[in-house]
């Protein structure tokens, strides 16, 4: 089944190339099926990019998905022109009467700065306490899933002393886990990020229990049972250049930035780099739309209760 989204939505053209199933809302209405109602909560500049990448793999699951772009209520974005957002995005304000079977809370290049000193943060604060309620399961993404475990259980981020920047082997912690289904015991995963979680800190919060993780790059996808979330500090989600273009930028700019490791052909920034994360992105997001439609009431009305 294929994930509706507006058909003028910039992602729809690129998804419908790529073969992935896409439906526009005067399609959908013709189902006698009760779509899963999905948010992304998008916090990245690039906007356009990062609907497409997590709506390319919501959209690969069997299951017909709702998905509705959300943004903070008083932020206004500088690099996403402002035609796009009044078409297509929903402030928060103005959704959060809504339930959701689930919700996706994308990272922000703002980690260097404290929690409490983000413009946007206290909304995002009555964001995570309306998912208790409102949401059947909650998605934190990289700089989100670390907001969010730091609000929910105080573990703190601690900043690198250079950015974590490449293609990382990690493991498969608990092979039993059903958002671990069909993953392989080692594999890489896009890492892009100047700050950590420490796994003491994880393991000595109750609740939490790591599902992924790096000897070089630290935790990665930490499970939160108690509060029906999800928190992966890495970027599954992201394309095979986007790696390249953060690159690019960096270097464009006269930023200092080590190359991206792992990554290119023999560390040679001239190659074109290859995507060895594609198949066990789907996995996740799959196993994750999967386990939501086990578990969520059919009456939306229901979840929270």
């Amino acid at each position: 089944m294929p994930i509706k989204i507006p058909s003028d939505l910039p992602a729809y053209d690129v998804l419908d190339r790529e073969g992935v199933m896409v439906m526009s809302e005067g399609r959908a209405a013709h189902q006698d099926i009760r779509p899963l109602q999905i948010g992304l909560l998008n916090l990245m500049p690039k906007k356009i990019q990062t609907e497409t990448q997590f709506a390319r793999l919501i959209g690969a699951t069997p299951l017909q998905i709702d998905l509705t772009l959300i943004r903070m209520s008083e932020h206004q974005s500088k690099t996403t022109s402002a035609e796009h957002m009044e078409a297509f995005y929903q402030p928060f304000e103005e959704v959060k009467h809504r339930k959701f079977d689930g919700l996706i809370i994308t990272g922000a290049p703002i980690e260097h700065l404290p929690f409490d000193e983000v413009t946007y943060w206290d909304e995002l604060c009555e964001v995570f306490d309306w998912t208790q309620t409102h949401v059947q399961s909650t998605f934190g993404v990289c700089w989100g899933g670390m907001a969010m475990i730091n609000y929910f259980h105080g573990v703190q981020k601690h900043m690198l002393p250079h950015k974590a920047f490449g293609c990382f082997r990690h493991k498969n912690l608990d092979p039993a886990s059903p958002y671990l289904r069909g993953f392989s015991d080692d594999f890489v995963i896009p890492v892009s990020r100047w700050t950590e979680m420490k796994q003491d800190e994880i393991d000595a919060a109750p609740g939490l229990k790591t599902l992924l993780g790096s000897d070089e790059v630290g935790p990665c996808l930490v499970e939160d049972k108690g509060h029906r979330a999800l928190y992966n500090f890495n970027h599954f989600e992201y394309d095979s250049g986007t790696l390249k273009e953060e690159y690019d930028r960096d270097v464009e700019a006269g930023v200092k930035i080590n190359v991206p490791g792992h990554y290119y052909p023999d560390n040679d920034p001239s190659r074109t780099p290859l995507n060895r994360w594609r198949s066990h992105a789907h996995l996740l997001y799959g196993n994750w739309i999967n386990e939501i439609y086990q578990q969520t009431p059919f009456d939306l009305d229901e979840i929270g209760r």
